[in-house]
């Protein structure tokens, strides 16, 4: 019964992907009996969370019912005031009989105190509900504030036989339907970075063309402007995740240096023969997703994760 009502909060937080940037995406939902008597998910970056909406949601004949509800959350709630006062303080005050969390928020100023909070008030508070799957919702937030630098994407486009271009020169490997898939990419990330070589050699214009949504901050790394400067800046703006689209020498070493937590192929059917071969992913990669479009596949691989906040 919790795993169903945890589904239905990630069902209701993948609606704020896109508005709630670069807060997490959060879904809540209230339940009496076996009856959903409210629930709400984080809209928009400054606007009410998930618990606050959810409460606002209940019907006035249904007020009666909280204390002998469950507030079934996917992300701990706040303690802090921020730009909306704290979620737990909320809970509190309303009375719930008890609270069922996804996982613990990472964010300095929440990590378990929101949920010792409402234990401390005397509801009964159960954590790790779908755990993983919660996580993997948030994982850019996650990985910015745990990691201290955003959620790394690589990606390219190679033949059959293994080659990103043809020598040096540039060649079309994703159909105009695989390339609006990589602008929708695109629009769900906060930066996208080349290399000095090859913003020099193909000028990319690496924004949002074929799909709808802002554009990523763009970046081109080089020996004035590191990837600790990058990481910096994006610190700063708060920029939470970063495509990385190569060269292959760009590409390689951030898989050389384990820096980054996905990896997205596109692999065309044809050969060429030669080129500058793709980049070496590392072996231990898991398989998220694999996909044909056009007779092209695309694979998305992830770096499996060493360590988890857990509070139980």
């Amino acid at each position: 019964m919790n795993e169903k009502y945890m589904r239905r909060c990630l069902q209701l937080a993948a609606c704020g992907r896109n508005e709630s940037r670069p807060n997490p995406m959060v879904g809540a939902v209230i339940v009496a009996g076996d009856r959903i008597i409210g629930e709400g998910y984080h809209v928009r970056c400054g606007e009410g969370h998930a618990e606050v909406n959810a409460f606002a949601s209940v019907r006035a004949e249904d007020e009666k019912l909280l204390p002998q509800a469950t507030i079934y959350v996917s992300l701990e709630p706040c303690s802090h005031h921020g730009k909306t006062p704290p979620c737990a303080d909320l809970i509190v005050r309303k009375g719930v009989r008890r609270v069922v969390v996804g996982c613990v928020d990472p964010f300095a100023s929440v990590q378990g105190r929101g949920i010792q909070k409402i234990r401390d008030a005397g509801i009964d508070v159960t954590v790790g509900v779908l755990e993983e799957e919660c996580r993997w919702l948030n994982r850019r937030f996650f990985t910015f504030h745990q990691k201290h630098r955003p959620y790394i994407i690589l990606k390219w486009a190679q033949t059959a036989d293994g080659f990103i271009d043809d020598h040096g020169r540039p060649l079309a490997i994703s159909t105009p339907f695989t390339r609006m898939l990589v602008h929708q990419l695109r629009a769900t990330e906060d930066a996208i970075l080349v290399g000095r070589v090859t913003d020099e050699r193909e000028h990319p214009r690496l924004n949002v063309r074929d799909w709808s949504g802002a554009d990523p901050v763009r970046f081109v790394l080089s020996h004035d402007f590191p990837i600790e400067k990058v990481f910096e800046e994006c610190r700063q703006r708060n920029l939470q995740s970063l495509i990385v689209e190569g060269g292959r020498q760009t590409l390689q070493s951030f898989i050389d240096q384990e820096l980054f937590d996905e990896i997205r192929i596109e692999k065309a059917a044809f050969s060429i023969g030669g080129g500058t071969p793709a980049p070496t992913p590392p072996p231990n990669l898991s398989l998220i997703s694999s996909n044909e479009y056009d007779n092209r596949k695309i694979e998305r691989l992830k770096i499996q994760e060493k360590t988890h906040f857990i509070l139980h």
